[in-house]
């Protein structure tokens, strides 16, 4: 009797134990996936003022998608090159649903297909702000609230969970 008492009781505190600690495991991965994305924005919005330059990966000049491929190079995340292929990376979701961290696809200049990324930097139910390389200005933010990139938003992928 007492042999299956203390069974019990060992099989109740593992059981309390492994529940606490899948608990704490979510937390601890929703700190680090934040941590993850605040370093990745600010690795990001370092480059603000940083010439365009097609192809370009350096500080010596950015194309879209060499910013956010470098970027998530920094914290050792294998993207592939292009826009067109880093759409494909990730789930789709709606625009709505966008945070902090995700990846914002347009389709500029009347392309049939993805051309531009940027990485998104704040939002909200009303506008999503975003940093990326332009043709004109290099790594500046920009926003959805603006005609030109609201009248060519594609999609919006998560990455980080």
């Amino acid at each position: 009797m007492k042999r299956i008492l203390l069974f019990l009781l060992l099989a109740i505190a593992f059981t309390s134990c492994k529940s606490t600690s899948s608990v704490a495991n979510k937390n601890e991965s929703k700190k680090e996936n934040r941590s993850l994305v605040n370093n990745l924005i600010e690795k990001a919005t370092d480059n603000i003022g940083v010439r365009y330059k097609a192809g370009g990966t350096t500080k010596n000049g950015f194309d879209c998608s060499g910013l956010v491929y470098t970027t998530f190079e920094s914290e050792n995340i294998q993207l592939p090159r292009s826009s067109y292929e880093q759409a494909k990376i990730g789930k789709v979701i709606p625009l709505n649903d966008a945070r902090k961290g995700d990846l914002i696809f347009f389709k500029t200049n009347k392309s049939r297909q993805i051309n531009h990324v940027g990485l998104i930097t704040e939002a909200n139910s009303d506008e999503v702000k975003f940093v990326h390389s332009s043709t004109s200005k290099g790594v500046i933010i920009s926003s959805t609230k603006e005609p030109y990139y609201k009248n060519c938003f594609e999609q919006v992928n998560r990455i980080i969970p």
